[in-house]
């Protein structure tokens, strides 16, 4: 557990969770709220993506997507939306957004790019992947059983993995370049998964929050 007398940062660590968000779900609220709790966050900044570039368009326009973030976010004081990238609509970088925040926050606030760690396997295939360790933290979520195994990365991340690898109370002593694994112990869920029940027109309010499911029923946003 995080002790803030541990940090020798004068102000508490921010996360950074950014996605299509298409729509959030569960897993994603669980994600922010174990990484607060590991290392000892601020705020956890939530951005809807508008455009991602590595991947085809979202089913749900950026619209609405901002929308279900801000819907499920919401009375959580701690949980920050950022819209400015789903508002933008065009393809981004997470290495910019973070240069981006970086400006924002200024050169000593401990920044924590939060993933889950199949997206931190692919981080070789990122624009400008190694630069983010100039800008930021990363803190990778990993399920019970499966830790992060250097032997099954690629040869560049296992490299720094082996070199950055901390623990997530050692975060808030510095502002980026460290790399903490943490667990994510409830279930997991996709959002590819939900968009598959919606088609298949099964229930799905056991992965998503109430008021996300309303505003998607009242949308029609994943027709089956």
């Amino acid at each position: 557990m995080f002790s803030t007398a541990q940090a020798q940062s004068t102000e508490l660590p921010i996360g950074v969770l950014g996605g299509t968000f298409d729509p959030i779900h569960n897993a994603h609220l669980r994600l922010a709220g174990e990484a607060q709790r590991r290392f000892g966050l601020g705020q956890v900044i939530f951005i809807p993506t508008g455009q991602p570039w590595h991947r085809s368009a979202p089913t749900a326009a950026a619209g609405h997507r901002l929308a279900m973030v801000r819907l499920a976010t919401s009375g959580r004081a701690n949980f920050i939306v950022d819209d400015s990238e789903a508002r933008a609509g065009a393809p981004g970088y997470t290495v910019d957004t973070l240069a981006r925040l970086r400006g924002q926050f200024g050169p000593t606030r401990p920044l924590i790019l939060l993933l889950g760690a199949d997206a931190f396997l692919t981080l070789p295939e990122w624009h400008r992947w190694q630069a983010l360790f100039d800008l930021a933290h990363l803190g990778i979520a990993t399920r019970p059983g499966n830790d992060l195994v250097p032997e099954s990365m690629p040869t560049p991340l296992a490299r720094e993995y082996r070199l950055r690898l901390s623990e997530p109370e050692q975060l808030a002593e510095r502002p980026a370049g460290a790399m903490a694994p943490f667990i994510l112990s409830a279930g997991t869920v996709s959002s590819t998964e939900v968009r598959a029940r919606c088609a298949a027109g099964t229930d799905i309010r056991d992965l998503l929050p109430a008021c996300v499911v309303d505003y998607i029923e009242l949308h029609h946003l994943y027709p089956n």
